[in-house]
């Protein structure tokens, strides 16, 4: 008999106080969803000279799954940018692909620019860019930035989540 009350009050307890963990996680969550939304399409790369960063570039895909199925919309991206030795992202120095192909635009963004709010990584020291990219039929893609000083860096992003992804299609 006592070993079922005890029995019963441990799982009382345990299912007691993970229903308030999980509900304070759930409500933080939704607070934030946005912000978690974007982070899970957030990647970063950075460029070294002599194990010194010289260069830093965020990417956040703003892909919108849709229900159409032929969807040719353009691939856009919010951009950070710092480099040690200029201030832009300035196509004689950096270029930026995407699949091999060079963007349609870019637009330098303004420090309270709606497209920022919700940016899981923002510094007060970075240029951010609005970038247009063709529409890639692929489900997993390369963004690249090369350097003609530095070398490049590769961001790897997916129209799925990631882990449905094989091996092969990254």
């Amino acid at each position: 008999m006592l070993k079922m009350v005890t029995t019963i009050l441990a799982l009382a307890l345990l299912v007691g106080c993970t229903s308030k963990e999980e509900k304070a996680l759930m409500k933080v969550y939704e607070t934030n969803k946005s912000y978690h939304k974007l982070l899970q399409k957030t990647e970063k790369v950075q460029l070294y000279e002599n194990n010194v960063t010289k260069v830093l570039l965020t990417a956040t895909y703003l892909y919108e799954q849709s229900v159409e199925k032929n969807q040719k919309k353009d691939e856009v991206f919010v951009v950070g940018f710092y480099a040690e030795e200029t201030e832009s992202l300035n196509p004689t120095d950096f270029l930026l692909t995407l699949e091999g192909k060079k963007h349609k635009s870019i637009k330098q963004l303004d420090k309270d620019s709606p497209y920022l709010k919700d940016l899981s990584f923002r510094a007060e020291w970075m240029q951010f860019y609005l970038v247009h990219f063709p529409h890639t039929n692929k489900k997993s893609f390369k963004l690249v930035l090369s350097s003609n000083y530095y070398g490049k860096g590769s961001l790897h992003f997916a129209k799925v989540a990631k882990y449905v992804l094989t091996k092969k299609g990254f």
